[in-house]
């Protein structure tokens, strides 16, 4: 069975639009937000150096609107592993009431050197982290 990473995200004024809710291009931020949190999580380190990716796709199904006073949980796993690259999905729940879901998305990462420019195999190790989610 795979190991599922959480994290709390805290919905921040600054998210919240003109409808009382937060605004559809936050998710992604929160997202994002689960993604830093991941890695630096599993490489127990927060130097950039840990994010050898680029994001390639990103994708999320809205389900119900979050308010300003929710508090929410962001469950992740990983999908898939390919040569390249490696797919996340991503469940954003209530904290306190898990049956009630806001969101589910997925984005593809590509394993990318930054000094070449160009894409590159997963690296093992990172292979190894990643499966443990998968």
């Amino acid at each position: 069975m795979s190991n599922i990473f959480k994290v709390q995200i805290q919905v921040r004024f600054r998210d919240i639009d003109g409808m009382g809710h937060v605004n559809n291009a936050v998710f992604f931020t929160y997202f994002e937000e689960g993604r830093k949190a991941f890695f630096q999580n599993i490489s127990k380190n927060s130097d950039r150096s840990v994010f050898p990716f680029i994001l390639a796709h990103i994708g999320c199904d809205f389900l119900s609107p979050i308010r300003l006073d929710t508090q929410l949980s962001l469950e992740m796993r990983v999908k898939e592993i390919g040569n390249k690259s490696f797919g996340l999905s991503y469940n954003l729940a209530d904290l306190t009431d898990g049956s009630i879901t806001y969101a589910k998305g997925e984005s593809v990462q590509v394993c990318f050197d930054y000094r070449e420019n160009k894409s590159i195999a997963v690296p093992a190790e990172l292979k190894q982290k990643l499966t443990e989610y998968l």
